[in-house]
């Protein structure tokens, strides 16, 4: 299966299949026990986060956010893009990565066009004055003067896109289009510089945002549900631990993509405001008439706001550690039972039921329009995610049923004479090069299994080790095709390979060390990762040479 999901031979979700399929055939676990395990209290939480994010989408609500966040830090270009970046992370916090990214970069890219359109006519007026104008330097004779468009140069023509329509599948085929950046779009390499940074801030934001919170990513719910008897691993103290890892991070990889691709005059941030380059007013114009466009609050962005704080509020409280949760508080003898899928699941539902106008009546009957429909809820949710995680479930169970995990746990043994630290950046260094070549679900549910037997060899706290690597998996900074972020970014044509290699070096590099510093300090006494668990299984003493 490993091999299957890191060459993608077949679909993934297909490949997650096969423990459904062999485990019966070989006697390993009943089909009826197999099929159990497929679905957990991961999903519920998903569907719940997935409700939310649907809403969020489909009102506008992602866009008021991320304009908001631009407008606060201003126009220079390092702040604009620590703006976007602070923007895309908080997004990716609560909905997939992809779809963080593919909300915030059409706005990216009409402030990317507009910057050019500002820089050529200034070089215009310069030509014009001196007698030396070039009207072969507008594209196809039409200027980028339409805020409501993306217009990008392909051949002799234009291909002309829509912000408010475009989707996933929309930016998937434009890859494909355009393939190569075209040359003339750029009137310096400063110019260049510019837009492969802020292309590059967003799809790493994304990433290192969605890390902060167990529904962020993938990796991070399917490890939430590997222990299922360990309870410190809960929405509060995840964030504690991991949003200052998401903040050092993020602004760490904004000076490294400042230094790379605006320069290393830091100074420039800090100028009089009143100090305004034509790009930076033509910036300021589009992003104050893009978010005019959006009017006033609507009732059901009001509504999408008020129920997502409240569900972070549940989350954080239900069982925060330092004081009594609420669950424990209002259901004192059914403690354990609700989960932050519960939570999710609840006000996700709500969705469905809440009125999103007035209902209105006409001959047909009484008009009735939800937050949102099942049709809309079934185009967001990843249902191929959800059958990998499951496949992933079963898989850890069979190894565990056959005794595979203990043989694997004797077989890394000698590992325990290393230092644990030296162990968990081990961990950490492999699964991250893993996760540039396979989808980071699948890499998380390959190395689960593996490593966490291996702390319960050497009797460490496997959190010690599979919190770190969880959150490594993530980082797949790399390549276009390391995670569909990356992909969507590649697409508008402004990047190459190598920029995205140049840079993401540095941010892997930035991530993991943050990531390390985390959990070998606040990350001790908010887990006691010094200490082994009652809930971790006790190794067993006798070898193990076969199963």
């Amino acid at each position: 299966m490993a091999v299957y999901w890191l060459t993608e031979a077949l679909p993934l979700a297909a490949t997650a299949l096969f423990p459904a399929l062999l485990f019966p055939f070989f006697g390993i676990m009943k089909s009826s026990q197999v099929a159990g395990v497929y679905f957990k209290d991961f999903h519920l939480l998903l569907i719940g986060v997935i409700c939310l994010a649907t809403s969020i989408e489909k009102w506008g609500l992602h866009r008021r956010i991320a304009l908001s966040l631009v407008t606060l830090v201003g126009v220079n270009p390092g702040w604009l893009m620590l703006g976007f970046m602070n923007s895309c992370a908080f997004l990716s916090m609560w909905v997939q990565n992809t779809s963080a990214v593919a909300m915030v970069m059409p706005i990216v890219e009409a402030i990317i066009q507009q910057i050019l359109n500002a820089e050529g006519e200034g070089e215009q007026r310069q030509r014009t004055m001196t007698g030396t104008s070039n009207l072969g330097l507008e594209l196809d004779g039409e200027k980028l003067t339409n805020q409501k468009l993306i217009t990008l140069p392909y051949h002799n023509g234009l291909l002309t896109w829509s912000r408010q329509f475009m989707t996933h599948y929309h930016l998937f085929f434009f890859l494909k289009v355009i393939g190569q950046k075209i040359e003339g779009r750029y009137r310096s390499k400063r110019e260049h510089m510019m837009c492969k940074g802020l292309c590059l801030s967003i799809t790493y934001s994304s990433t290192i945002g969605g890390i902060a919170t167990l529904p962020g990513t993938s990796p991070n719910l399917i490890f939430s549900e590997f222990y299922p008897e360990c309870t410190s691993v809960n929405f509060g103290n995840w964030i504690v631990l991991c949003l200052p890892i998401s903040i050092i991070a993020l602004l760490l990889s904004w000076i490294w993509l400042h230094w790379m691709f605006i320069g290393s005059d830091f100074r420039v941030l800090f100028r009089p405001s009143g100090e305004r380059s034509e790009r930076e007013t033509a910036t300021a114009r589009v992003i104050e008439e893009d978010y005019n466009t959006l009017g006033p609050t609507s009732p059901q962005e009001v509504v999408t706001a008020f129920i997502f704080i409240l569900m972070v509020v549940l989350w954080v409280f239900r069982d925060p550690g330092f004081m009594p949760g609420w669950a424990s508080i209002f259901l004192p003898e059914y403690a354990g039972y609700i989960s932050d899928a519960t939570v999710a699941l609840l006000l996700g539902l709500m969705f469905f039921i809440m009125p999103a106008h007035k209902p209105s009546a006409d001959k047909h009957g009484i008009k009735y329009e939800a937050m949102i429909s099942w049709k809309e809820f079934q185009a967001c949710m990843p249902w191929e995610v959800a059958l990998l995680v499951g496949g992933g479930f079963a898989l850890a169970e069979g190894t565990q049923v056959s005794g595979l995990s203990s043989w694997v746990a004797n077989l890394l043994s000698p590992l325990g004479s290393l230092p644990i630290i030296a162990t968990v950046t081990i961990a950490c260094v492999l699964v991250t090069s893993v996760t540039e070549l396979a989808s980071n679900a699948a890499t998380i549910t390959i190395f689960l299994p593996i490593l966490a037997p291996l702390a319960e060899a050497i009797h460490v706290n496997p959190l010690y080790i599979l919190i770190p690597t969880t959150l490594c998996t993530s980082f797949a900074f790399l390549l276009p095709s390391s995670n569909p972020s990356n992909a969507i970014v590649f697409a508008y044509g402004h990047l190459t390979t190598t920029d995205m290699v140049k840079a993401g070096i540095g941010v892997n590099v930035i991530s993991v060390l943050a990531v390390l510093l985390a959990v070998t300090t606040w990350g001790i006494p908010l887990f006691d990762l010094d200490t082994y668990p009652d809930w971790a299984p006790t190794p067993s003493t006798s070898n193990v040479t076969g199963w």
